[in-house]
């Protein structure tokens, strides 16, 4: 019979904290008798509330922990005077505590647990910046200790069977360790704490997962239909268009959409393009058999708008229709929202965008914008799978359907948005994620962590791509020497503990990789990434390699 597998992570659920409870009761008062037993067979530690608990879990059950703090004073500071004495000097100091496994863990895979556990403390001291840790050891555990690389210092503390040895390792040395572990563990076993900077899919708050895994309703109920319904006013609210339809699917889907409801136009459109999803919208226009010419500029180059005004006014009669994307995600460039529709309401053409990297990361007001495609995997931060197209105008109820019923917006209208069945999971999460949310303040605090970070970037001459256009604060795009691998550094910041945008195949044909702030993060997290991103940057980059000219960029989030 298989074991389940050994699985990392630090501790976020109330169950996963009751067995921290009696783990530790069960190793420092049944095993080594620190303190005096009690009925409950629970130990709180007196630094609970201060903590943070990194585990080893098999299945729901606890096999191993330790925990982390940096506050002072430490349990070091009151067992051993003049302790800043015995270290390392101009160093940020973490105490490691609790370190304890089961028993029947500690033969064949008892090793396994400990390196694991230290993986993710080395990352959670890169996410901190930590440069030192100390630990009182057992001296039974001695070779093991030095053997991680820890540095016995001072005398022995405690008394009786309980005696320790205060030790002490540097984040370097950990980072051997650490490294081994990550390269032969599976990628599932291993949960770094939530550092995911991928354009999607993208961390989610723990009651937008909560809400997910409610036990699936009938989209035909009641309560179904007033959430749905509560879930589309707040879209609308966020976006300032007076219409939503919401599907099943992801924002291909949503784009597949607006090139059928294109194809009932007629006329001819007009599609600009300077990247990679620039370019996808022509394809499906293409397989829509829509009539359309093409505007481009280079990948990182912004398409200036007298050209566009040029094309469009050169153009007898005037296009029917434009389309384009907002953010060009490969990039991050954007399109200048205002001007654009200026431009479209004079020549009287219908302005079509692709909203999905911007809707949730920025202020979009949709107001007069023909039709507009998002998704509820980045900036909404929610789980994939759900799409949808935000319109102003109105229906027409008498209309004859011409498409495919997955593809007709009219039949969604008709039927309050729910003609089929639709997942009550994804939708309860959609909206909780949306539900009192304070916008202006995301807005603000993106843009301004976009900036502090393109700015560290710069200091270590790391160039990125933009040019000096407009730029969207939730996609950084960095642009690697040919000297670089992006493949290779883009795997060494995920062993670091950041899951960076590399793997798609228009970023490896360009070499670059990518930051993106469409889910949850915190500023501790970014920080912890600047100093990641500088260390992997540095060590990759050939002696030979010219120091390049950082980029000057602005960003622009207000359209």
């Amino acid at each position: 019979m298989n074991q389940e597998p050994l699985t990392f992570k630090v501790a976020t659920e109330d169950w996963e904290v009751e067995q921290i409870h009696r783990l530790n009761y069960k190793t420092f008062v049944e095993e080594i008798p620190q303190h005096q037993p009690s009925a409950s067979e629970r130990l709180v530690d007196k630094f609970h509330a201060e903590n943070t608990y990194l585990i080893c879990m098999q299945g729901q059950k606890l096999v191993g922990m330790l925990a982390v703090r940096g506050n002072r004073p430490f349990s070091l500071d009151q067992k051993l005077p003049n302790l800043d004495s015995y270290l390392p000097p101009g160093r940020t100091i973490c105490e490691i505590r609790l370190l304890a496994i089961e028993k029947k863990f500690r033969g064949a895979r008892g090793g396994q647990v400990l390196q694991g556990i230290l993986a993710l403390l080395w990352q959670h001291g890169v996410e901190k910046n930590y440069g030192l840790a100390i630990i009182s050891g057992t001296p039974r555990q001695a070779k093991l200790y030095q053997h991680l690389g820890f540095v016995p210092f001072g005398p022995l503390v405690g008394a009786g069977d309980a005696q320790f040895q205060p030790m002490y390792v540097t984040l370097e040395t950990f980072e051997v360790t650490a490294r081994e572990f990550l390269r032969s563990s599976p990628a599932r076993s291993f949960h770094p704490n939530a550092v995911n900077f991928l354009p999607g899919p993208v961390t989610v708050r723990r009651e937008v997962r909560r809400a997910f895994e409610q036990a699936p309703e009938s989209h035909r109920g009641d309560s179904f239909k007033k959430d749905f319904q509560a879930t589309k006013e707040i879209l609308c609210e966020l976006t300032r268009a007076k219409n939503v339809e919401i599907f099943m699917g992801s924002g291909t889907l949503a784009n597949d959409m607006i090139a059928a409801q294109l194809s009932l136009l007629g006329g001819r459109g007009l599609i600009l393009s300077n990247g990679e999803f620039g370019d996808r919208l022509i394809d499906h226009a293409t397989r829509l058999g829509l009539n359309f010419d093409t505007l481009k500029a280079d990948w990182g180059e912004a398409i200036e708008l007298s050209a566009i005004e040029k094309k469009m006014r050169a153009h007898k009669p005037h296009y029917t229709w434009l389309w384009c994307t907002h953010c060009e995600t490969s990039t991050g460039i954007l399109a200048g929202l205002d001007a654009l529709k200026n431009l479209c309401a004079e020549t009287q053409t219908r302005l079509c965008l692709d909203c999905i990297s911007t809707i949730g990361t920025m202020p979009v007001n949709l107001d007069g914008v023909f039709l507009a495609s998002c998704a509820s995997g980045k900036g909404l931060r929610s789980y994939p799978g759900l799409s949808m197209i935000f319109y102003n105008h109105s229906m027409d109820p008498a209309s004859t359907p011409k498409l495919p019923r997955y593809l007709d917006l009219d039949f969604y209208a008709r039927q309050e948005g729910i003609p089929f069945t639709f997942s009550s999971n994804l939708l309860h999460a959609l909206r909780t994620a949306v539900k009192r949310v304070d916008w202006e303040k995301r807005f603000t605090d993106t843009t301004e962590i976009a900036e502090w970070l393109r700015g560290k970037l710069a200091e270590s001459n790391i160039p990125l791509v933009g040019n000096g256009a407009a730029v969207s604060p939730a996609v950084i795009t960095i642009q690697l020497p040919p000297e670089m691998d992006s493949i290779k550094i883009g795997n060494a910041m995920q062993e670091s503990g950041y899951l960076l945008s590399f793997n798609s195949e228009y970023l490896r044909k360009k070499n670059w990789i990518q930051v993106c702030f469409m889910g949850e993060w915190t500023r501790e997290k970014v920080v912890a990434l600047a100093n990641a991103i500088h260390r992997v940057y540095a060590r990759h980059k050939p002696e030979t390699t010219a120091r390049p000219q950082p980029t000057v960029h602005r960003s622009q989030a207000r359209h």
